[in-house]
């Protein structure tokens, strides 16, 4: 079964009232660099700034230089300070919302110090405000490398949002996400881990616009936004519970900062305007069902959920290849890649079903599968 196609808006619809929603972009690799995967990216920048372009036309927030546009797997730090600088100028020409993300993955993975740590972070905070971008101040490697306790984390984060010139999203990227920030916040004891953030938070509250939290964990990130000071958000980075955590509950509700939003962005746009209307069971009626798709996306190893996103992009006609940073492409198998065009096809995710799949057997094809693919 499909859906019917998606449709892209005649005009630039008003971005979201009820929920701020913040969609994570992938990048579009150059497909005629002659690249390997230990060396820089090299990124076709119309097409990686087209798909910004069409985030914001669905009224979206772009949250860039994020996980899903492979920090740290694949984008490095000089790509991603390019990526930030040419974002926030095409944001400035649509009054688009942009936040990006902040680290220290200019570091080596080892080694560091914690000076070091403190220097790379604010190197790209001074990076993204000179762009005239909102931070996100992204967990970092490096950091728990440190092994450091609570109190090391307090104080850095204290230093860091004294200094910063407007409110900044918190980032707390769970291990299935990033092996490497297991323990993050000082601690392995999510328990413990989340008292420190919720101090950091509320000795910083006039720093602090919201905390972003992937734990992919929902009694606990709901939890922790019922004791967040009032004027502060939490961003869900839940993306296998989104539907839930957005529409809330009596005591209150998640705003978004998802990366499947990049695939389900007109879906997403069209459910948040029925919170908008005050109508949360269409909300979920439209969103609900999207929920099987996202779940394979990110299914363990979760980290490589951008091959999927990516895959995506192509069949829906917005970059002209399945080229990836790193020669991710190849992080999932065929049967992973056909099953993920399956469900999107059920939701009318592409504007142009034939072309997605014609490119479904092409890709198949080039692989040794010969099958019919139907649009």
């Amino acid at each position: 079964m499909t859906g019917p196609p998606t449709a892209t808006p005649n005009g630039r619809p008003p971005q979201p009232r009820s929920r701020t929603v913040l969609a994570a972009a992938h990048v579009v690799a150059d497909p005629r660099a002659d690249t390997n995967p230990d060396g820089p990216a090299a990124l076709d920048w119309d097409a990686t700034l087209a798909f910004r372009h069409h985030l914001w036309a669905h009224g979206l927030g772009v949250a860039e230089a994020m996980d899903t546009a492979q920090r740290g797997m694949g984008l490095d730090w000089p790509g991603a300070a390019e990526l930030i600088r040419r974002s926030a100028a095409e944001a400035r020409t649509v009054g688009g919302r942009l936040a990006c993300g902040t680290g220290t993955d200019q570091l080596p993975p080892s080694g560091a110090t914690l000076a070091d740590v403190r220097a790379a972070y604010e190197e790209q905070l001074a990076v993204a405000e000179d762009a005239g971008a909102q931070p996100v101040l992204m967990a970092s490697r490096q950091l728990a490398a440190l092994g450091a306790g609570p109190d090391t984390y307090r104080d850095l984060y204290g230093h860091l949002l004294r200094q910063t010139t407007r409110p900044v999203i918190l980032h707390w990227l769970g291990p299935m996400f990033d092996p490497a920030l297991a323990g993050y916040w000082g601690s392995p004891h999510l328990d413990t881990a989340t008292e420190t953030l919720l101090d950091i938070v509320a000795d910083n509250s006039r720093a602090v616009d919201g905390v972003k939290v992937s734990l992919l964990d929902t009694g606990r990130e709901v939890a922790l936004r019922r004791r967040l000071p009032e004027g502060v958000r939490c961003y869900t980075g839940d993306d296998l519970h989104y539907p839930e955590l957005i529409a809330g509950d009596a005591h209150g509700f998640s705003d978004a900062l998802l990366g499947v939003f990049d695939p389900l962005a007109p879906l997403a746009a069209a459910a948040v305007r029925h919170l908008d209307a005050g109508d949360p069971a269409t909300f979920r009626a439209v969103l609900d069902p999207t929920v099987p798709l996202a779940r394979h996306l990110f299914q363990p190893p979760t980290r490589y959920y951008k091959t999927g996103v990516v895959l995506l992009a192509w069949l829906a006609g917005h970059q002209s290849h399945f080229t990836m940073v790193g020669g991710l492409q190849s992080a999932r198998s065929l049967t992973h890649l056909r099953r993920a065009h399956q469900l999107a096809a059920a939701l009318g995710l592409f504007p142009d079903p034939d072309l997605a799949a014609t490119r479904m057997r092409a890709l198949l094809a080039v692989h040794g599968i010969e099958e019919p693919v139907t649009p």
